[in-house]
């Protein structure tokens, strides 16, 4: 079994701390037509650099019953900058348009198999993961960006079609684990593709 969830995939369960001081569950975003779920934190540059790439996706979506959720697993071990109360700043000055949870324990994102930062996993209405990998070409600077394969896999689910491309690599910082090495990676984490 390889390390990140398979196309195909139930989404894994989570109670998560959020920005807004709730605690979120898969269940509370049952309404969703699509969930796109995204490992994110507040000091990768390819997190940065594509951010607003990120919350354009989000607000074409969000009339079709689309709705993000961004999870923050990175040690404050590793970046102390990915402490929760920087999250809690970061949100209020952005004002993202997703949730943006915690998962201090690094539970969820064993669970998703979160690669990098940012990693996109996109469920349908039944939580089967349609889509997974990266958002844009170049996160890093998302203004150079030729190609936006979760806007495309976004647009063709809406549309009714088949998801041309399912699968990418995620381009980005890879996940900070407590107690690793900063560059550290899973012995079964590999590319997708």
């Amino acid at each position: 079994m390889s390390f990140t969830l398979a196309l195909g995939a139930q989404a894994p369960d989570f109670s998560l701390p959020a920005t807004d001081g709730k605690t979120y569950r898969l269940a509370d975003f049952a309404d969703a037509k699509a969930l796109v779920v995204f490992f994110t934190c507040n000091h990768c540059p390819y997190v940065i650099g594509s951010d607003e790439a990120t919350r354009r996706t989000a607000d074409t979506f969000r009339d079709q019953g689309v709705r993000f959720v961004g999870i923050n697993a990175n040690s404050v071990n590793t970046y102390a900058e990915d402490s929760f109360a920087h999250m809690v700043t970061r949100m209020a000055e952005q004002k993202f348009p997703w949730m943006y949870l915690h998962d201090e324990a690094q539970d969820v994102a064993r669970a998703y198999g979160a690669l990098r930062t940012p990693h996109f996993y996109v469920f349908d209405k039944q939580r089967k993961l349609i889509y997974t990998g990266r958002g844009v070409d170049t996160p890093r600077d998302a203004r150079k960006a030729t190609v936006n394969d979760l806007e495309q896999a976004l647009r063709e689910f809406t549309a009714g079609s088949p998801i041309s491309t399912p699968m990418t690599n995620p381009i980005g910082c890879n996940v900070k684990w407590d107690g690793k090495d900063a560059h550290w990676m899973p012995a079964d984490a590999c590319d997708l593709v």
